[in-house]
């Protein structure tokens, strides 16, 4: 099995600080408030700034937090719905390439981010109400509340690249 979540990060993430011990319903705050963070961060910015150690724009993050998103609340919902609980992994790069992340308008991938966030909401809601417990392909038994933990580290990690990316632009601008 592959190692994920603190395992892989550490406790407190060694690059954002995420502390994994927080609650699901904290989680889902995080993942609520995800939306405003982005758009703070990009208002007055081009969303397509770049960082030399990092392949995606800013944009992109966002693009790629919207679709981890929706991806997680289709398992969720479908294993809840469905009882198939069975779910492959997949490589986020590879979706990036085929949906051209760094290409994408940023306020398109606000807007995204948006509709992804509720939907996500109600199905990790539903999914913990209903104690859905997930088969990962190559990290194992996922319950509600780790895939919970799991995006809501995924949205904050990514916002902090976002930050990292504005800070090395203002910096290059000056």
């Amino acid at each position: 099995m592959d190692k994920w979540g603190a395992n892989l990060y550490g406790d407190p993430c060694a690059g954002c600080g995420f502390g994994w011990s927080l609650t699901p319903q904290e989680a889902i705050r995080i993942v609520e408030e995800l939306p405003t963070r982005f758009r703070v961060l990009l208002s007055g910015r081009t969303g397509f700034e770049r960082h030399p150690d990092l392949a995606w724009t800013p944009a992109a993050y966002v693009s790629h937090v919207t679709d981890n998103l929706r991806n997680w609340a289709g398992r969720l919902a479908g294993a809840r719905l469905s009882g198939m609980v069975e779910v492959p992994g997949y490589d986020p790069d590879l979706v990036a390439q085929g949906r051209r992340y760094n290409e994408i308008a940023p306020v398109a991938a606000l807007w995204s981010l948006e509709h992804a966030v509720d939907a996500w909401m109600a199905a990790v809601t539903a999914a913990l109400e209903n104690d859905i417990v997930l088969q990962h392909a190559s990290r194992g038994t996922q319950r509600a509340e780790d895939v919970a933990r799991n995006n809501a580290h995924d949205g904050h990690h990514h916002a902090w690249d976002v930050e990292r990316i504005l800070q090395y632009a203002s910096r290059s601008d000056a």
